[in-house]
Protein backbone atom coordinates (compact mmCIF):
# COMPACT_ATOMS: atom_id res chain seq x y z
CA UNK A 1 0.00 0.00 0.00
CA UNK A 2 3.12 2.26 0.68
CA UNK A 3 4.07 1.45 -2.54
CA UNK A 4 1.29 2.19 -4.31
CA UNK A 5 0.59 5.52 -2.70
CA UNK A 6 3.98 6.37 -3.06
CA UNK A 7 3.58 6.17 -7.38
CA UNK A 8 0.53 7.74 -6.75
CA UNK A 9 1.88 10.60 -5.17
CA UNK A 10 4.80 10.42 -7.72
CA UNK A 11 2.34 10.78 -11.00
CA UNK A 12 0.79 13.22 -9.19
CA UNK A 13 3.45 15.40 -8.83
CA UNK A 14 5.11 14.87 -12.40
CA UNK A 15 1.39 15.96 -13.55
CA UNK A 16 1.41 19.06 -11.67
CA UNK A 17 4.94 20.11 -12.77
CA UNK A 18 4.28 19.54 -16.49
CA UNK A 19 0.80 22.11 -16.06
CA UNK A 20 3.46 24.47 -14.38
CA UNK A 21 6.01 23.75 -16.95
CA UNK A 22 2.76 24.54 -19.81
CA UNK A 23 1.71 27.36 -18.11
CA UNK A 24 5.30 28.82 -17.85
CA UNK A 25 6.00 28.22 -21.82
CA UNK A 26 2.43 29.95 -22.56
CA UNK A 27 3.07 33.00 -20.26
CA UNK A 28 6.21 33.59 -21.87
CA UNK A 29 4.98 33.19 -25.41
CA UNK A 30 2.15 35.49 -24.63
CA UNK A 31 4.81 38.10 -23.25
CA UNK A 32 7.25 38.18 -26.34
CA UNK A 33 4.43 37.92 -28.70
CA UNK A 34 2.92 41.16 -26.99
CA UNK A 35 6.44 42.68 -27.19
CA UNK A 36 6.87 42.06 -30.77
CA UNK A 37 3.07 43.32 -31.72
CA UNK A 38 3.82 46.59 -29.74
CA UNK A 39 7.48 47.39 -31.22
CA UNK A 40 5.70 46.37 -34.77
CA UNK A 41 3.13 49.49 -33.54
CA UNK A 42 6.43 51.13 -32.74
CA UNK A 43 7.35 50.72 -36.31
CA UNK A 44 3.98 51.97 -38.06
CA UNK A 45 4.27 55.12 -35.69
CA UNK A 46 8.09 55.75 -37.02
CA UNK A 47 6.93 55.51 -40.72
CA UNK A 48 4.20 57.94 -39.93
CA UNK A 49 6.82 60.24 -38.30
CA UNK A 50 8.90 59.92 -41.84
CA UNK A 51 5.84 60.32 -43.75
CA UNK A 52 4.45 63.65 -42.20
CA UNK A 53 8.34 64.86 -42.57
CA UNK A 54 8.79 68.24 -45.11
CA UNK A 55 12.01 67.21 -46.43
CA UNK A 56 11.74 65.38 -49.05
CA UNK A 57 15.24 63.90 -48.87
CA UNK A 58 14.38 62.77 -45.52
CA UNK A 59 11.13 61.09 -46.27
CA UNK A 60 10.69 57.48 -46.39
CA UNK A 61 9.39 56.53 -50.13
CA UNK A 62 6.51 54.85 -49.98
CA UNK A 63 6.82 52.41 -52.98
CA UNK A 64 6.91 49.25 -51.06
CA UNK A 65 10.85 49.14 -50.27
CA UNK A 66 12.12 47.41 -47.29
CA UNK A 67 13.47 49.89 -44.43
CA UNK A 68 15.30 47.96 -41.55
CA UNK A 69 15.57 49.71 -37.99
CA UNK A 70 16.92 48.47 -34.84
CA UNK A 71 14.65 48.70 -31.98
CA UNK A 72 15.34 47.73 -27.77
CA UNK A 73 17.61 44.96 -29.28
CA UNK A 74 14.62 44.14 -31.69
CA UNK A 75 14.69 44.45 -36.06
CA UNK A 76 12.03 45.86 -37.59
CA UNK A 77 10.90 45.83 -41.12
CA UNK A 78 8.96 48.54 -42.41
CA UNK A 79 7.26 49.15 -46.15
CA UNK A 80 5.17 51.75 -46.85
CA UNK A 81 2.63 52.16 -50.40
CA UNK A 82 0.87 55.24 -51.17
CA UNK A 83 -2.44 54.15 -52.38
CA UNK A 84 -1.56 55.91 -55.29
CA UNK A 85 -0.07 53.05 -56.78
CA UNK A 86 -2.80 50.89 -56.41
CA UNK A 87 -5.63 50.07 -58.56
CA UNK A 88 -9.23 51.25 -57.25
CA UNK A 89 -12.06 48.75 -58.03
CA UNK A 90 -14.49 51.57 -57.25
CA UNK A 91 -12.77 53.84 -60.14
CA UNK A 92 -10.89 51.54 -62.65
CA UNK A 93 -12.74 50.69 -65.84
CA UNK A 94 -13.55 47.28 -67.81
CA UNK A 95 -10.24 47.32 -70.13
CA UNK A 96 -8.22 48.10 -67.78
CA UNK A 97 -9.97 45.23 -64.87
CA UNK A 98 -9.92 42.58 -67.91
CA UNK A 99 -6.11 43.62 -68.67
CA UNK A 100 -5.60 42.39 -64.93
CA UNK A 101 -7.25 39.89 -64.59
CA UNK A 102 -5.46 38.20 -68.09
CA UNK A 103 -2.57 39.20 -66.76
CA UNK A 104 -2.94 37.11 -63.77
CA UNK A 105 -3.77 34.03 -65.95
CA UNK A 106 -7.12 34.36 -65.90
CA UNK A 107 -8.91 33.48 -69.40
CA UNK A 108 -10.06 36.21 -71.23
CA UNK A 109 -13.82 34.97 -71.41
CA UNK A 110 -13.76 34.86 -67.47
CA UNK A 111 -11.86 37.91 -67.45
CA UNK A 112 -14.83 39.56 -69.03
CA UNK A 113 -17.29 38.20 -66.87
CA UNK A 114 -15.47 39.25 -63.61
CA UNK A 115 -14.88 42.75 -64.67
CA UNK A 116 -18.79 42.44 -66.03
CA UNK A 117 -19.67 41.73 -62.41
CA UNK A 118 -17.67 43.88 -60.81
CA UNK A 119 -19.26 47.16 -62.60
CA UNK A 120 -22.65 45.86 -62.08
CA UNK A 121 -21.90 45.66 -58.09
CA UNK A 122 -21.31 49.15 -58.12
CA UNK A 123 -23.19 50.65 -60.49
CA UNK A 124 -26.92 51.94 -58.51
CA UNK A 125 -29.17 50.19 -61.29
CA UNK A 126 -30.31 46.61 -62.02
CA UNK A 127 -29.74 46.56 -65.62
CA UNK A 128 -27.28 43.46 -66.60
CA UNK A 129 -24.10 44.97 -68.69
CA UNK A 130 -22.75 42.53 -71.10
CA UNK A 131 -21.17 39.69 -69.77
CA UNK A 132 -22.42 41.11 -65.54
CA UNK A 133 -24.78 39.79 -63.10
CA UNK A 134 -27.08 41.32 -61.12
CA UNK A 135 -29.88 40.20 -58.73
CA UNK A 136 -31.08 37.30 -60.76
CA UNK A 137 -27.68 36.33 -61.34
CA UNK A 138 -26.74 35.55 -58.18
CA UNK A 139 -29.81 33.99 -57.24
CA UNK A 140 -29.65 31.72 -59.73
CA UNK A 141 -25.97 30.69 -58.75
CA UNK A 142 -27.41 29.97 -55.41
CA UNK A 143 -26.06 32.85 -53.86
CA UNK A 144 -28.01 34.22 -50.61
CA UNK A 145 -27.02 38.19 -51.62
CA UNK A 146 -26.87 40.01 -54.73
CA UNK A 147 -24.53 42.85 -55.84
CA UNK A 148 -24.51 45.94 -53.61
CA UNK A 149 -25.35 48.05 -55.83
CA UNK A 150 -22.50 50.68 -54.24
CA UNK A 151 -18.78 51.37 -54.45
CA UNK A 152 -17.06 48.60 -52.61
CA UNK A 153 -16.32 49.80 -48.64
CA UNK A 154 -13.02 47.57 -48.43
CA UNK A 155 -11.57 45.28 -50.60
CA UNK A 156 -12.14 42.22 -48.88
CA UNK A 157 -16.06 42.32 -50.48
CA UNK A 158 -14.40 41.93 -53.64
CA UNK A 159 -14.87 38.52 -52.67
CA UNK A 160 -18.79 38.64 -52.89
CA UNK A 161 -18.65 39.46 -56.54
CA UNK A 162 -20.31 36.20 -58.47
CA UNK A 163 -16.91 34.18 -59.80
CA UNK A 164 -14.47 35.74 -57.76
CA UNK A 165 -12.24 33.17 -56.63
CA UNK A 166 -10.28 32.90 -53.65
CA UNK A 167 -6.62 32.40 -55.08
CA UNK A 168 -7.30 35.26 -57.65
CA UNK A 169 -8.32 37.30 -54.73
CA UNK A 170 -4.97 36.60 -52.74
CA UNK A 171 -3.08 37.08 -56.07
CA UNK A 172 -4.40 40.38 -56.66
CA UNK A 173 -5.05 42.03 -53.16
CA UNK A 174 -1.84 43.88 -52.37
CA UNK A 175 -2.25 45.66 -56.25
CA UNK A 176 -5.99 46.47 -55.02
CA UNK A 177 -7.51 49.83 -53.22
CA UNK A 178 -10.73 51.57 -52.55
CA UNK A 179 -8.59 54.36 -51.62
CA UNK A 180 -6.83 56.39 -54.37
CA UNK A 181 -8.67 58.71 -56.74
CA UNK A 182 -6.83 57.92 -59.99
CA UNK A 183 -8.30 55.05 -62.00
CA UNK A 184 -5.24 53.53 -63.32
CA UNK A 185 -2.22 53.03 -60.93
CA UNK A 186 0.97 55.36 -60.40
CA UNK A 187 3.46 53.51 -61.05
CA UNK A 188 6.10 55.80 -59.23
CA UNK A 189 4.85 53.74 -56.13
CA UNK A 190 2.86 50.52 -57.84
CA UNK A 191 3.79 47.23 -56.48
CA UNK A 192 4.20 44.55 -59.26
CA UNK A 193 0.27 43.34 -58.68
CA UNK A 194 -0.82 46.60 -59.72
CA UNK A 195 1.15 47.42 -62.40
CA UNK A 196 0.00 44.52 -64.33
CA UNK A 197 -3.27 46.84 -65.18
CA UNK A 198 -1.18 49.19 -67.30
CA UNK A 199 -0.70 48.76 -71.26
CA UNK A 200 1.82 46.50 -72.58
CA UNK A 201 2.95 45.54 -69.52
CA UNK A 202 4.52 41.84 -68.45
CA UNK A 203 4.99 39.92 -65.45
CA UNK A 204 8.76 40.16 -66.26
CA UNK A 205 8.79 43.92 -66.84
CA UNK A 206 6.50 44.42 -63.35
CA UNK A 207 9.39 42.91 -61.66
CA UNK A 208 12.20 44.39 -63.29
CA UNK A 209 10.53 47.89 -63.23
CA UNK A 210 9.83 47.59 -59.16
CA UNK A 211 13.87 46.13 -58.66
CA UNK A 212 14.79 48.67 -60.24
CA UNK A 213 12.82 51.92 -58.82
CA UNK A 214 13.52 50.71 -55.59
CA UNK A 215 17.36 50.78 -56.10
CA UNK A 216 17.25 54.43 -56.48
CA UNK A 217 17.33 56.32 -53.24
CA UNK A 218 14.74 59.45 -52.53
CA UNK A 219 11.64 61.01 -53.25
CA UNK A 220 12.60 64.05 -55.09
CA UNK A 221 13.47 63.91 -59.37
CA UNK A 222 12.42 59.73 -59.08
CA UNK A 223 11.87 59.57 -62.83
CA UNK A 224 11.75 55.82 -65.05
CA UNK A 225 10.35 54.73 -68.50
CA UNK A 226 7.62 51.58 -68.62
CA UNK A 227 7.89 49.73 -71.34
CA UNK A 228 4.79 51.50 -72.91
CA UNK A 229 7.67 54.56 -73.03
CA UNK A 230 5.54 56.56 -70.29
CA UNK A 231 7.38 58.12 -67.82
CA UNK A 232 6.79 57.15 -63.54
CA UNK A 233 7.54 60.22 -61.69
CA UNK A 234 7.43 60.98 -58.21
CA UNK A 235 4.36 63.92 -57.80
CA UNK A 236 3.52 65.35 -55.13
CA UNK A 237 2.69 63.73 -51.15
CA UNK A 238 0.40 61.24 -50.72
CA UNK A 239 -2.50 61.25 -47.94
CA UNK A 240 -3.28 57.05 -47.67
CA UNK A 241 -1.07 54.77 -47.05
CA UNK A 242 -0.68 50.86 -46.65
CA UNK A 243 2.13 50.20 -44.14
CA UNK A 244 3.22 46.98 -43.04
CA UNK A 245 5.44 47.18 -40.04
CA UNK A 246 7.45 43.55 -39.49
CA UNK A 247 8.73 42.62 -35.61
CA UNK A 248 11.24 40.41 -34.80
CA UNK A 249 13.06 39.58 -31.38
CA UNK A 250 16.51 38.17 -30.84
CA UNK A 251 14.85 34.92 -29.45
CA UNK A 252 13.44 34.65 -33.19
CA UNK A 253 9.55 35.40 -31.96
CA UNK A 254 8.13 38.25 -34.62
CA UNK A 255 4.78 40.05 -35.32
CA UNK A 256 3.12 41.62 -37.85
CA UNK A 257 0.84 44.85 -38.19
CA UNK A 258 -0.62 45.52 -41.50
CA UNK A 259 -2.05 49.15 -41.80
CA UNK A 260 -4.08 51.39 -44.06
CA UNK A 261 -3.43 55.20 -42.44
CA UNK A 262 -4.84 58.69 -43.95
CA UNK A 263 -2.80 61.57 -42.67
CA UNK A 264 -3.94 64.05 -41.16
CA UNK A 265 -5.41 64.93 -37.56
CA UNK A 266 -8.08 62.77 -35.89
CA UNK A 267 -10.55 62.94 -33.00
CA UNK A 268 -8.90 61.66 -30.65
CA UNK A 269 -5.92 63.54 -31.46
CA UNK A 270 -3.56 61.43 -33.47
CA UNK A 271 -1.56 62.49 -36.65
CA UNK A 272 -3.18 59.77 -38.56
CA UNK A 273 -6.68 57.80 -39.04
CA UNK A 274 -6.88 53.84 -39.29
CA UNK A 275 -8.66 53.31 -42.19
CA UNK A 276 -7.53 49.47 -42.03
CA UNK A 277 -6.33 47.16 -39.33
CA UNK A 278 -4.61 43.56 -39.12
CA UNK A 279 -3.14 41.96 -36.72
CA UNK A 280 -2.07 38.38 -35.22
CA UNK A 281 0.35 37.04 -37.66
CA UNK A 282 3.18 36.38 -34.45
CA UNK A 283 5.15 33.45 -34.49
Amino acid sequence: MVLWILLLVTISSGAYTLMARMDQLEAHSVMWGTRARLIAEAGLNLAVLSLRDPEDDQRWTPDGRPYELKYDGATIEVRVTDERGKVNINSADEETLVRLFVANDVEEDVANSLAGAILDWTDPDELVRPNGAEESEYTGAGYQVGPANREFIMVEELLQVIGMPWDLYQKMEPGLTVWSEDSLPDPAYAPVESLLALPDMTLDDAVKFVEERQSKEGNAGLSMALPSGQVAMVSGRGVTYSIVAKATLPNGVWDQIEATISLGGNENGLPYKIMRWKEGFHH
